[in-house]
């Protein structure tokens, strides 16, 4: 058995200081920057943008156009969608109030933490500092202004919690006192706003 390989388009820009894990393939026009760490069998889709340091676990894709931007960081099989922004700066200005440009030491970098098998749907976008939890669902267009519990079906502008989702991804349906995953059958219990599997 041949060991995994790494797999990099010849017009991926990637950082001689980033870590790439085997079986990773990164795709056409992808910039991954400076001591940026992603996992082993991830998939980065065409044009996306992986920021200086960002830490992406295993498993993880990152699909086309989607802007990660430091420093966020990744659980293991995260999925990101089409066209997705996780921001940086809570008061983006291009300018201080003199007029002068800013710089990076004008303003305070501020991250995404994306928990184990969450999913953030296309073009939707995660306002920086927010943690999203894990088997989280994101909906495509969302805008995540807070954090989001484990297992929370989010939709909206400001995203708001209209559900639960079980790890296959399924909105999960009430069954006396349980929710239930249709798909796997896995049971889940509510307490105080959040889900615990049974």
């Amino acid at each position: 058995m041949s060991e995994p390989t790494v797999l990099i388009q010849e017009s991926a820009d990637v950082a001689p200081s980033a870590r790439i894990g085997d079986g990773t393939r990164i795709w056409h026009l992808t910039q991954v920057r400076e001591d940026a760490v992603i996992g082993r069998d991830c998939t980065i889709g065409r044009s996306a943008y992986i920021g200086p340091g960002i830490v992406l676990g295993d498993a993880c894709k990152v699909q086309n156009h989607a802007l990660v931007y430091e420093p966020a960081q990744l659980g293991a099989g995260v999925f990101i969608g089409p066209a997705v922004v996780l921001t940086n700066d809570e008061f983006p200005r291009a300018v201080n109030p003199d007029g002068s440009p800013k710089s990076g030491d004008d303003w305070t970098l501020v991250g995404v933490t994306i928990d184990e098998g969450a999913s953030i749907g296309a073009r939707a976008v995660c306002i920086a500092p927010v943690t999203i939890g894990a088997w989280a669902l994101v909906a495509a267009g969302a805008v995540v202004t807070k954090d989001v519990p484990a297992h929370a079906l989010m939709v909206g502008v400001p995203a708001r919690r209209i559900g639960w989702v079980g790890r296959a991804g399924r909105p999960l349906e009430r069954d006396g006192e349980d929710w239930v995953c249709p798909a796997s059958g896995e049971r889940y219990v509510e307490h105080d706003g959040a889900l615990h599997r049974r």
